[in-house]
């Protein structure tokens, strides 16, 4: 099948390149040409594992095609998806300029039946929006479906081959036939479709992210507690996710969730609400909580420093919001990081993936180090804000020789209590107890 992509961000791009991997050819469009230009010689333009085979594999096949001319991808396309921007206003509420401005173009250039398939994450109602814009435009038939994407960054690949469902908002049997052809590699091996009504399917999105961010946040509050009364988060952990109804996953304590994704559609869902004259009142908690999460170990530094965090030099291992990925939307590296200069002190950063990233926004507000180990030289202490592998076993011996002060704030929980305390180490995690030891 031919299918067009508009949109070749995080989620059009894995979008657009899986569904070449199932034998379609996709043609992805999109407004910057010097991005277009380098797709097409073969420059993936984000980081993601395993991306980059996938991607050149289809465009040495010749499935997958890069252009800015959309009246050209539409005229050879049945499908359209839209994977468009839709970030959050200043009241929370999803901006659909971008999702909106492209309906209109379609509505224009279409010139025989196509299937409109929104893959951004919208308000519920979008889908109607889209329908009314591209009728004032044109007479053709069409149809608009809503299919929400659940990737993971830094397992998209993963999740977007072997998805745990794939759910399809659509109010047409033409439209749902032609997306079970388009997903048929898939539920022929055993994953479910699930076809439901438009709105129900956007919510869907909105609602499944919105969980995930109560589950982190409510077992940061747990982690927090912890503390105050003794008890060992990992091990509460443990025990709560053998529950196979609360299930593992998600339950990793640290310093807040970040990301595209469980902020701004936090957010949205709670704009969403308000419309409706409904408050979300767990999800406001859960924005309260975490915004105070996302920046706890502050206060721990300035209390290991008897209050003064002035001339210190704090060495930060980590810049993405997560492991795997260079996004650093909403890290709490970046929230630390601008506490911590407003109180004086110096930064020494290290992330080889996200580096350049947080270069283009911070410019030499802190500095850059080439290996984990020139960011603790002569460093006062060492906060852990993204839980990259190469952080998981450290020497701790080699640090202790180049640190100024012993002394590491773990906002991943990387490490087994017992292994900083045998190398004489102050270290202060996630809910659990604190390994004590005195600032040189």
């Amino acid at each position: 099948m031919n299918i067009t992509i508009v949109g070749t961000g995080y989620v059009g791009l894995v979008t657009g390149t899986t569904l070449a991997e199932l034998g379609n050819s996709v043609y992805c469009v999109d407004i910057d040409e010097k991005k277009v230009e380098g797709m097409k010689n073969g420059i993936v333009p984000i980081y993601e594992p395993n991306l980059e085979e996938m991607f050149l594999r289809n465009i040495q096949s010749e499935r997958l095609f890069f252009t800015t001319d959309l009246k050209a991808a539409l005229d050879k396309s049945e499908v359209i998806y839209l994977a468009l921007p839709t970030p959050p206003g200043e009241d929370g509420s999803a901006d659909l300029s971008y999702v909106l401005k492209v309906a209109n173009d379609i509505g224009d250039m279409m010139n025989d039946y196509k299937v409109i398939v929104n893959k951004s994450t919208v308000p519920v109602g979008t889908a109607d929006r889209v329908r009314e814009v591209i009728e004032s435009k044109t007479q053709i038939p069409f149809d608009v479906v809503s299919n929400p994407e659940f990737l993971r960054e830094g397992f998209a690949v993963e999740d977007s081959m072997n998805p745990s469902r794939v759910v399809v908002g659509a109010s047409s049997e033409k439209a749902q036939e032609i997306m079970a052809k388009i997903y048929q590699p898939f539920t022929n091996t055993g994953i479910p479709i699930i076809f439901m009504d438009e709105k129900s399917s956007e919510l869907t999105k909105y609602a499944a992210n919105s969980f995930l961010a109560v589950k982190i946040t409510f077992m940061n509050e747990i982690a927090n507690y912890c503390e105050k009364v003794g008890a060992d988060v990992d091990k509460v952990r443990l025990g709560m996710g053998s529950d196979d109804r609360i299930g593992h996953r998600f339950l990793f304590p640290g310093i807040g969730y970040g990301g595209s994704c469980f902020p701004k559609d936090v957010k949205a869902l709670i704009k969403s609400g308000k419309n409706e004259e409904f408050d979300f009142q767990i999800l406001e908690a859960t924005e309260k909580v975490n915004a105070a999460q996302k920046v706890i170990l502050v206060g721990e530094i300035e209390k290991y420093f008897n209050g003064n965090i002035e001339g210190k030099t704090i060495a930060m291992w980590g810049l993405a919001f997560k492991a795997n990925t260079d996004d650093i939307r909403e890290a709490s590296s970046l929230d630390n990081i601008s506490i911590l200069l407003d109180k004086g002190a110096k930064i020494v950063a290290y992330d080889s993936v996200a580096e350049n990233n947080v270069k283009k926004l911070l410019g030499d507000k802190i500095q850059f180090a080439k290996t984990m180990y020139e960011a603790v030289e002569n460093a006062d202490a060492l906060f852990i804000a993204t839980e990259w592998p190469e952080f998981k076993n450290p020497n701790f011996e080699l640090m202790a020789k180049k640190m100024k002060n012993k002394a590491v704030f773990d906002g991943r929980n990387m490490y087994p209590l017992e292994i900083p305390e045998q190398n004489g180490f102050y270290y202060k995690s996630i809910g659990r107890k604190t390994i004590q030891q005195n600032p040189s």
